[in-house]
């Protein structure tokens, strides 16, 4: 299997925007071989992370939950706070979400290396 490496410019390029356009080429979806059960995806490297833009009052209304030790306890956290705290975490998020929900996610997402 030939795998590529893309480079990604993402300054001024909307978050939902480059997390597709990541997803489609980890997914192997721009070659005439792609199958879906079949990880025949490249490698995605991304630049300029810190130049990317934000659209609407995202980072004021947007919530990322997670679970806690706790029964029924549930944090969340700002796209503002997690920005600040772990932009690298934000993108992998959003591309994380567009992949598929299977046995091939974890192998494709490895893939994917932030600057």
């Amino acid at each position: 299997m030939d795998r590529k490496i893309h480079k990604i410019d993402a300054s001024g390029i909307s978050l939902g925007r480059v997390a597709t356009k990541i997803a489609w080429i980890l997914m192997g979806k721009q070659k005439a071989s792609y199958l879906p059960y079949k990880d025949e995806g490249d490698f995605v490297v991304i630049e300029n992370l810190d130049k990317i833009k934000f659209t609407g009052n995202k980072m004021e209304q947007k919530k990322y939950y997670r679970p806690t030790t706790r029964v029924g306890a549930l944090k969340s956290e700002t796209l503002a706070s997690l920005w600040k705290r772990r932009p690298k975490e934000v993108l992998r998020k959003a591309v994380l979400g567009m992949l598929p929900k299977n046995k091939l996610r974890d192998d494709m997402i490895k893939r994917l290396e932030i600057k």
